[in-house]
């Protein structure tokens, strides 16, 4: 049972800055910091949040080793995919409800053709 669920969203902007790895800490820690009931502890899946005033532990292969991971893993993708959909409705051409802005071949050939949109992150080997 979760007595709450936050959501960390890092923009494309952002993450060229601080790199994904960064971006990816950030997201859990705004997703983490309005709770209206401060977690005990955070297992997270094999990254550390460090400046975290609660216990934590990184699992390597959390996602299949924790169910409390695997729930989250699950929120997040669900929360992104339908993050992608929107943005399909936004840019069309670059078939964000398919291939969610993963870097598919299919998606690798839309960024040759019509180059990045606003969304795509610059230091994506695909956009660069």
């Amino acid at each position: 049972m979760s007595i709450g669920i936050g959501i960390g969203i890092v923009n494309e902007k952002t993450t060229d800055k601080i790199n994904i790895l960064q971006a990816s800490i950030l997201s859990m820690k705004i997703a983490i910091a309005p709770l209206n009931i401060k977690p005990d502890f955070i297992l997270s899946d094999a990254v550390s949040l460090p400046d975290m005033n609660i216990p934590q532990k990184a699992i390597i292969k959390g996602d299949s080793k924790s169910i409390s991971i695997a729930a989250a893993s699950i929120i997040a993708k669900v929360s992104r995919d339908r993050l992608m959909h929107e943005y399909h409705k936004e840019y069309p051409n670059y078939n964000f409800h398919s291939n969610k802005g993963y870097g598919t071949a299919e998606h690798l050939e839309i960024l040759r053709r019509h180059g990045p949109c606003e969304i795509h992150r610059r230091t994506f080997k695909g956009v660069v």
